[in-house]
């Protein structure tokens, strides 16, 4: 028996209105120069009744998310939701406020700061005088800009491994992720019932500046607390939960808990669709019952920076149980079922969560879902692999597709197949169906039009946001003039080198760029040495076998058989990285050395693609 939520329990509408303010009206955020980073009012058209092209549930998510502006979620606790992806909540101290997680987008943030100055201080127009990064995912501090000088000399307090993360998730496999990401989040969507209504966490990402301000405090353990301008705040480290590097924190004096992201109002992701490492659901489940035994009897309200908070002691740890032993069972079964034999997908169409959790919304698979969840717990245990030698050295997609067509006898007689078994409701075999002729034959149209449709029909279905843009994105781009698509996939695919990285993690990202057949088949063998003065710092760079290899050298320490030596400042380094003129105090050695190495990170190979190889 599959057991649901019901649509006759409203508590979610009255806690997400609770404590409004103001809204943003028009709901329309732009740059100086008039260009539209975000607009909430696209959502307008989710007042409305849900049609048949959305899944009711997912529609119901929506129209909670959508609800914008700033809301009082306590004394001396405010929150502006829906002016981005994420919430930007701001607690008041003596002195100023306290932001906590600065949204995406520099013009975000600062909107989001001034709703609060016009409607709650008019008159003072407080500063900021100290910033929580959550954790280490965009939506969570590249809006900092927005409302931070260049040198803001406040507390920015983020976990231990903040930076680390970032370069890991968001910078050296950024290109990729955007890639996926455009699927996920339905960027290229039209916001429409038959389109893009949301992602289950919030409705979208905005589209402006972004920045990276890195911390200048660092939690390291569990229990630290700290005074931020005269605020108390106790910290729960909770890292490789939903980000590698990530807190919760209690406002001991204001009885307010603060769960970021591993307590949404909706199932979060172990493994996600953008692309990510696969998360930890036993330790996941493990910090929700740590912070409900460490701070949830003292709490009054629970708040996070996605969705909407829970009020009232009872019903707050009663969310944070469920979420709990939500990811305890996915994972507890998933391995359970694993040692069995089974393998990810087979377990995934087999697990249900238990019914108290299946009855309340806040487990429902909006974001995350039952099934990647699964697929991901296994593949943290397991790998790729399934086990059988059949998929141990499978053909790749296009070349696999070919000779499906073929056993079919022609692209028109799988297509004629396909269009059976979608006839018979069977939308997932006619999609794989497609997806064979589509690849093997990316020229033909009949199945592109077809594997359109199947897309659509799934996309208008599922209960999961991200997998409702994924497949309407895909029908969308099926259809459309595929270079123009391709165009949309590859603009930004190179991983920038920002001036807030340290000159290790530039020359991380190079060793991503190089191109290492090229450069072994050119035998290209370089070595340079950069003094970087202002920081007291040498390295040496060189390639190798077609792979980049960098190291800081001590002080006083010859490094023999240099192409190059440049002696020069940190931005001087950056600019000449950049493929600028090389601008230098002083140089010896081979000046073309540099170019033949940055050379290296210029040449391309193949064309990128989105997921579905369009």
């Amino acid at each position: 028996m599959a057991y649901e939520p019901s649509f006759q329990d409203r508590q979610d509408f009255e806690d997400a209105s609770h404590g409004f303010v103001a809204a943003l009206s028009p709901g329309i955020i732009k740059q100086k120069d008039g260009r539209v980073v975000w607009n909430i009012d696209e959502y307008d058209f989710m007042k409305d009744e849900c049609p048949a092209t959305a899944n009711p549930k997912l529609w119901r998510q929506g129209q909670l998310n959508s609800m914008q502006g700033l809301y009082e979620i306590a004394p001396s606790i405010y929150q502006v939701r829906a002016f981005d992806l994420s919430n930007m909540s701001i607690i008041e101290g003596k002195e100023g406020i306290i932001v906590v997680d600065p949204l995406i987008s520099n013009e975000c943030a600062k909107a989001a700061l001034e709703i609060y100055q016009e409607h709650r201080d008019p008159e003072k127009k407080r500063k900021v005088t100290g910033m929580i990064y959550s954790h280490s995912h965009g939506d969570h501090y590249m809006g900092a800009g927005g409302i931070l000088g260049e040198n803001p000399q406040i507390p920015i307090i983020a976990p231990d491994g903040f930076i680390e993360a970032v370069m890991s998730e968001s910078i050296l496999a950024g290109p990729a992720m955007r890639q996926r990401a455009w699927y996920m989040y339905g960027n290229g969507l039209p916001r429409s019932p038959t389109g893009q209504i949301g992602v289950g966490l919030g409705m979208g990402s905005s589209k402006g500046n972004t920045s990276l301000i890195p911390p200048n405090l660092l939690i390291k353990e569990t229990g630290e607390e700290h005074i931020v301008d005269g605020v108390r705040i106790i910290f729960q480290m909770v890292p490789e939960t939903e980000a590698p590097a990530e807190v919760n924190f209690f406002f001991p004096d204001l009885n307010a808990l603060c769960v970021p992201e591993t307590a949404t109002n909706c199932m979060h992701n172990i493994v996600t669709l953008r692309g990510a490492q696969v998360r930890d659901a036993k330790a996941w489940s493990g910090y929700l019952d740590e912070v409900v035994q460490l701070f949830g009897r003292k709490a009054d309200v629970l708040f996070g920076s996605h969705n909407w908070p829970t009020w009232g002691r009872s019903q707050l740890t009663k969310r944070l149980n469920e979420q709990r032993d939500m990811y305890a069972y996915l994972h507890d079964q998933t391995v359970r079922m694993m040692n069995l034999g089974m393998t990810g997908t087979e377990i995934a169409e087999q697990i249900v969560l238990p019914p108290a959790l299946a009855r309340a919304w806040h487990c429902q698979g909006f974001y995350g879902s039952v099934s990647h969840n699964v697929k991901g717990i296994y593949q943290k245990y397991m790998t790729w692999f399934d086990g059988n030698p059949a998929h141990l050295w499978s053909h790749p997609r296009a070349a696999e597709g070919q000779r499906y067509v073929e056993c079919f006898g022609g692209v028109d007689a799988l297509c004629l197949k396909a269009s059976e078994f979608a006839s018979r409701g069977d939308l997932r075999f006619a999609a794989t169906l497609l997806d064979h002729a589509v690849a093997g034959f990316p020229e033909v149209q009949k199945p592109r039009v077809l594997l359109s449709e199947v897309y659509q029909k799934l996309g208008f279905g599922a209960e999961n946001a991200t997998w409702r843009n994924f497949y309407l994105t895909a029908a969308q781009e099926l259809t459309a003039d595929r270079s123009s698509a391709a165009e949309k996939m590859v603009a930004g695919g190179r991983t920038p080198l920002g001036p807030n990285l340290d000159v290790g993690q530039w020359f991380d990202i190079l060793s991503i760029q190089i191109n290492g057949e090229v450069a072994a088949e050119r035998d290209t063998k370089v070595r340079i040495e950069f003094n970087v003065i202002d920081e007291n710092a040498r390295w040496t760079i060189e390639t190798s076998n077609g792979v980049i290899i960098h190291r800081k050298q001590e002080i006083g320490q010859l490094e023999e058989g240099v192409d190059l030596s440049l002696r020069l400042t940190k931005i001087q380094l950056l600019n000449a990285l950049r493929g600028g003129e090389v601008d230098c105090e002083s140089q010896s050695g081979r000046t073309a050395a540099l170019k033949e190495l940055l050379d290296l990170t210029r040449v391309e190979t193949g064309a990128a693609r989105g997921p579905s190889q369009l």
